[in-house]
């Protein structure tokens, strides 16, 4: 019972995370066509591990600039700079996160079984 109770609990935060993942980022990347998932391709590609990634796209949301930016110049051609996100270091870091789970290539990664 208890297993379920904290899996409840766990799910509901997740949850949580993911509306508002969806209400702060991806409904600005969705109404602008812009690939979140590219996005995080090439984040993976300049910084190696989710600690790294996370950094970087905390440090860009708290103060976007071209600079900061791992999308190239021409991006901000056809999309306009990113504006600061008004939620507190917590909540950023939250959102983050779920945008990481979301977005994560090694889950979609499929490995043989070797056994064969």
């Amino acid at each position: 019972m208890e297993k379920i109770v904290l899996f409840c609990i766990f799910s509901i935060g997740v949850f949580a995370d993911f509306n508002q993942l969806e209400r702060h980022c991806l409904s600005c990347h969705k109404a602008q066509q812009i690939p979140s998932n590219l996005i995080y391709r090439r984040y993976l590609m300049k910084y190696s591990t989710t600690k790294q990634i996370e950094d970087a796209m905390f440090n860009y949301l708290k103060n976007p600039k071209k600079e900061r930016s791992i999308l190239p110049a021409q991006f901000f051609l056809k999309f306009p700079m990113k504006k600061a996100l008004q939620l507190n270091d917590v909540e950023l870091q939250q959102s983050i996160k779920a945008y990481v789970e979301q977005f994560d290539v090694k889950k979609k990664l499929i490995l043989e079984n070797s056994s064969h």
